[in-house]
């Protein structure tokens, strides 16, 4: 330009800084920064806030830093570029740094700050969340993007129950969701079990007409899923335009973790033929289905299937196949399997295996699997208690007691069993022998006039499931109250007579809570379906759909 006779300005600069590194050109960065410094134009805040957003696209933090704290005055949009050049460059504890830098000198953090912020709070520690949410309590004005950022926060550190309820927030205070809202919170509505919520969010989303999305689509498809709506996850698969591999497998996801195996088979066949190509992932989604539904001779297919397709197999493959194996009785094929894989068995293959180990009480190889998962993850609670469980259906009570002492003497405690259950839009969270909630007393009530007929039809508490040192009378007691019947009953004395009763837990369920669950749906005329951290358990007049293999 200055060969033609126009030189550049500072309005000139930014714009040129923004096409140069949208591109990323670093090299025509430096070049404007040098003609940026030879024209005494570095003082000028816009052109500062361009160059240190053109070298964090570039991924040049040193020289982002250094204009920076270079500039004589910076704004909030200095900090947010810095923010965000180091966030998307994966300097994540640099990122908070900065933010608390910013508020230090007396500025204070955007929305766009937040937005910025966002890939540096994804599985991130708890107190750096609590930071973030104190940036957004700030915000003198709350905005739907503001509210969409901290609902992807709670979302990506599993904090489900804390989105939905800002989402409703949101309504109530007359903020508008759009699509990214609604994409964002609809995992949330999955991991609760919120399904009426979810419906109530698909239903606003068509009203909006936000359909065709993909992105949308998918989530709708993976929030029925986990809520075990096959039919409504089905119908928004079929009506889709277009679809891509994560449809198909969200898809075969969701009837693999309801234990309809052969569905999930057909759909990865259709896939197939539809001319996508399976990935890693669709390969698990379809493994992890032929085991739940002990299709063993089309696990072994699929997992040969998987060189085709030119992928190697990885820990996930390797895991699906010893549950596979596991699941069908063939527990020295599976530990067999396990001694020769190339790469090195990590949790989820040695777990699968002492899970296998339990169902089918083989000591042997049960106390392998565990000594390799006390090496791998001593401080795992979970693992212990299988061990424990082993020794308890052989009778090996000392071994018992002596698990027992050595979870005392590491300080391991068992994980604190929660359940969720969805009545009229609001998720209510249950722990065991929890008294806490308003309708405490009318839960114990129904719950001691279940116990009593449960007994009548011969439920015999499985004090196996409790691991503590107290009488069998104490071990029947804290059974009686885990979250999930307490979930359960509060949802029979909240509901209609014949309402679906859907609770979703974070642990595996005991073997006592799958029996009384059982006895319940028969006793109450109730389906229950029960999600816990393995699988779907829809329960129906006395049976349950895992064939009490979970």
């Amino acid at each position: 330009m200055s060969s033609q006779g126009f030189d550049p300005d500072i309005y000139t600069y930014p714009c040129v800084l923004k096409a140069s590194s949208g591109s990323g050109r670093l090299s025509v960065g430096m070049q404007i920064h040098t003609a940026v410094l030879k024209f005494g134009l570095d003082s000028n805040l816009f052109i500062g806030n361009g160059l240190v957003a053109m070298y964090g696209k570039c991924k040049c933090l040193k020289e982002a830093r250094q204009v920076l704290d270079e500039m004589p005055r910076r704004d909030v949009v200095s900090w947010n570029s810095m923010v965000s050049a180091c966030a998307q460059n994966e300097q994540f504890n640099d990122a908070l740094e900065l933010c608390r830098e910013m508020e230090a000198s007396k500025l204070k953090a955007n929305a766009c700050t937040m937005a910025s912020l966002l890939p540096a709070v994804t599985n991130t520690s708890f107190d750096n969340v609590l930071y973030v949410k104190d940036i957004f309590m700030k915000l003198a004005t709350k905005s739907v993007i503001s509210c969409n950022v901290m609902i992807a926060v709670y979302v990506n550190n599993t904090m489900p129950k804390e989105a939905v309820d800002l989402y409703l927030e949101m309504e109530v205070n007359g903020i508008e969701p759009d699509i990214v809202s609604v994409v964002s919170v609809l995992p949330a509505c999955g991991d609760l079990s919120a399904v009426t919520l979810g419906r109530r969010i698909h239903e606003y989303a068509d009203r909006k007409k936000f359909r065709p999305n993909l992105l949308l689509e998918n989530a709708l498809i993976d929030m029925y899923a986990k809520c075990g709506c096959l039919w409504d996850a089905r119908a928004v698969f079929d009506q889709m335009q277009f679809r891509d591999v994560v449809s198909w497998t969200s898809m075969i996801t969701a009837y693999g973790m309801s234990g309809q195996g052969r569905d999930a088979v057909a759909v990865f066949e259709k896939m197939q033929n539809s001319g996508l190509s399976p990935d890693s992932i669709s390969f698990v989604s379809v493994l992890a289905a032929c085991s739940h539904a002990g299709l063993l001779d089309e696990g072994q297919y699929y997992f040969n299937l998987m060189s085709d397709y030119g992928i190697s197999p990885k820990l996930e493959h390797f895991a699906c196949m010893v549950d596979l194996l596991g699941r069908a009785g063939k527990i020295d094929e599976a530990y067999g399997f396990i001694r020769q894989m190339q790469a090195e068995p990590n949790e989820r293959v040695w777990g699968a295996l002492l899970s296998a180990c339990r169902v089918y009480s083989n000591m042997n190889i049960g106390l392998l699997a565990a000594d390799q998962l006390f090496q791998l993850v001593p401080e795992q609670s979970g693992y212990y208690v299988l061990l424990s469980n082993i020794y308890a259906k052989a009778g090996r009570w000392q071994d018992v007691a002596a698990i027992r002492s050595i979870m005392q003497n590491r300080g391991i405690k068992k994980v604190p069993g929660i359940s969720n259950v969805e009545i009229n839009n609001h998720v209510h969270t249950f722990l065991a022998g929890d008294q806490s909630h308003p309708q405490s007393k009318g839960i114990y009530k129904g719950l001691d006039v279940l116990l009593g007929k449960m007994k009548e039809v011969g439920y015999m508490p499985e004090t196996d499931s409790a691991l503590h040192d107290v009488e069998e009378e104490d071990k029947e007691c804290h059974l009686t109250v885990h979250s999930e019947k307490l979930a359960i009953v509060f949802a029979i004395i909240n509901t209609n007579p014949g309402t679906l009763i859907r609770v979703t837990k974070n642990l595996r369920v005991c073997g006592d809570c799958h029996v009384a669950a059982k006895l319940i749906s028969k006793i109450a005329k109730r389906e229950i379906i029960i999600r816990d951290t393995h699988r779907f358990h829809h329960f129906h007049d006395g049976a349950c759909s895992c064939g009490d293999y979970w």
